[in-house]
């Protein structure tokens, strides 16, 4: 296992999220079994300057995990159904975060988070120490293309167009 430093996290959330891609998103479930899926797709969202970023209206009971130290999860329900899975990145009260939106196989964030049995039961949780979920290495490093953001029109310019999706195409 060649698990993710927390210094990785640590940096800006526009570095880890095209880093995050090829890497390896690892769950392990209660009964034992370990699932593992390479990460294809990614989100960035920078703070509350962001106005698609969830810390846009500051620091709330919903979001103060958004203003932990990167390397956590902040897991969220979206439309009252689907579990979205984010990594928070970069240093103490300055809230960024990366959406994991697709792993091999499961292209969309709310079906990755239900083929690997993610939810709220895992927010806030330590990528670096968990024994639940975490991230790996695989020293793979695909291309990728950058395109604008998915779900978000209710963002203001130039956050709406920005081009912050990061997608593997090979």
């Amino acid at each position: 296992m060649n698990r993710i430093s927390k210094d990785f996290y640590k940096q800006d959330a526009l570095v880890v999220a095209p880093n995050l891609l090829g890497k390896i998103l690892v769950r392990k479930l209660d009964n034992g079994d370990v699932i593992r899926y390479l990460i294809t797709e990614t989100e960035a969202y920078v703070g509350e300057i962001d106005s698609a970023c969830h810390a846009r209206f500051g620091k709330t009971n919903r979001t103060k995990i958004l203003y932990e130290e990167g390397g956590c999860t902040y897991i969220y329900l979206c439309y009252g159904i689907h579990n979205l899975l984010n990594i928070v990145t970069g240093k103490k009260d300055e809230p960024e975060a990366v959406l994991i939106r697709g792993v091999e196989g499961y292209d969309g964030p709310g079906k990755l988070t239900k083929a690997m049995q993610i939810d709220k039961t895992l927010n806030g949780a330590d990528l670096t120490t968990s024994d639940k979920i975490w991230i790996e290495d695989s020293n793979y490093k695909p291309s990728f293309v950058k395109t604008k953001r998915i779900g978000i029109d209710y963002a203001s310019e130039p956050y709406k167009s920005i081009e912050w999706r990061f997608v593997v195409i090979e």
